[in-house]
């Protein structure tokens, strides 16, 4: 039996992914800001699951969630999934916003994975499934600083695989697009608007009041499963791009990179010394 560790489960794909995992069988640690949110589950399966409070950024939840799934022989997967938003132009938002949204995507999921590993490594078994999103990879005018966590996700997760692939462990990057998650209602804008970002930031920032659930096409359910099967069945995927939206975006964006790549190459080489020899990466 499969034992997981899901962060940020108390909505979402987060919570989506929960109730997969618990109704195929396996055990799961959930947990969110508030794990009373999802004690309703936890009591659904009172053998298998476990709610619990996790704020990422907290050195004493971490250790402590670690200390629960020991019950259970340790983590086989690792769920990277909590995360926080906010709205506006680089220049426009504030300090605090901007930390908190590294702290969380980025610096949680990091010292969370690397709280796991010694163990995963131990037993040569398990799976770390960073949730990173179509931002990471294109973004978009009024959201780049969540995108700059993503992309720092993104970053970090290509290299940890070709760490863990040689002794048998993994990572998976999963790159969702716009889903029902409520996100709408849990994301804010950030300072004070700035005239001069009113037709990109500020566009952005606008949208923020007239969102609603039916602007966003993907369900959680059904992504929940193909992560599911895609851990469980499919051992050398190493991006899982989820929804129509994130493979337009995405498309658009490696599109434009290789004719701008293509266009490039030649100038590029042309910054070697003559006499440079094979690279060395």
């Amino acid at each position: 039996m499969t034992t997981w560790l899901i962060t940020g489960a108390a909505t979402g794909l987060g919570r989506a992914l929960a109730e997969e995992v618990l109704a195929r069988g396996d055990n799961a640690i959930i947990t969110g800001h508030d794990a009373s949110a999802l004690s309703d589950l936890a009591s659904r399966y009172p053998s298998t699951a476990v709610a619990q409070d996790l704020d990422v950024t907290r050195a004493d939840q971490r250790k402590a969630a670690l200390t629960t799934a020991d019950q259970f022989g340790g983590i086989d997967v690792l769920v990277n999934n909590a995360a926080v938003d906010s709205v506006g132009a680089i220049e426009e938002q504030t300090d605090e916003d901007i930390r908190r949204q590294f702290e969380v995507n980025v610096f949680g999921a990091l010292d969370l994975t690397r709280a796991v590993l010694p163990g995963m490594r131990a037993r040569r078994r398990g799976t770390i499934v960073n949730v990173s999103s179509m931002d990471g990879i294109a973004s978009l005018p009024g959201n780049g600083i969540y995108s700059a966590t993503k992309f720092a996700l993104e970053g970090l997760t290509e290299a940890l695989w070709q760490e863990l692939q040689p002794i048998g462990l993994r990572a998976l990057l999963v790159e969702p697009g716009s889903f029902r998650t409520g996100i709408e209602a849990r994301t804010h804008a950030s300072g004070e608007p700035i005239a001069d970002y009113a037709a990109t930031g500020g566009a952005f920032r606008g949208m923020l009041g007239s969102l609603t659930p039916e602007m966003f096409p993907g369900d959680p359910a059904h992504a929940a499963t193909v992560i599911y099967d895609t851990v469980q069945s499919d051992p050398d995927r190493h991006w899982l791009v989820l929804g129509t939206d994130a493979q337009r975006r995405i498309r658009a964006k490696l599109d434009a990179f290789g004719a701008e790549f293509a266009s490039g190459q030649e100038i590029g080489a042309s910054t070697d010394f003559p006499d440079s020899g094979p690279a060395v990466l």
